[in-house]
């Protein structure tokens, strides 16, 4: 999961692991402008905006999102996230992957 500036220049992302039984969530720090590049994952998994708001493009719709939703975000979707401001977003999903150098390579497609 790539996160570039508004000029496409590569930034720095904060991310926390957190894992427990069968659960894997992703919290990453989204700085206002920053857009997390497009992806998609093999398996329906949720987004969960702590705090702050965004934009979320699934399949090409865009939908702002407020502090406190909850989003399905289903297999195979091309999906992406701009931070129209500094936001606290969670990706949740069902893995045993524990290692967080390896979880991406199960998670991710492509």
């Amino acid at each position: 999961m790539a996160i570039t500036d508004p000029a496409g220049i590569d930034a720095a992302l904060e991310i926390e692991h957190h894992f427990a039984h069968l659960v894997y969530a992703k919290r990453a720090v989204l700085r206002k402008g920053r857009y997390v590049e497009q992806h998609i994952h093999h398996y329906t998994h949720l987004g969960i905006l702590a705090t702050g708001s965004v934009m979320v493009i699934v399949d090409g719709v865009s939908t702002r999102h407020e502090a406190g939703s909850v989003i399905t975000v289903k297999a195979g979707s091309v999906h992406g996230i701009e931070a129209l401001e500094d936001s606290i977003w969670f990706c949740v999903h069902g893995t045993d992957e524990t290692d967080p150098s390896k979880v991406d390579e199960i998670i991710l497609k492509g």
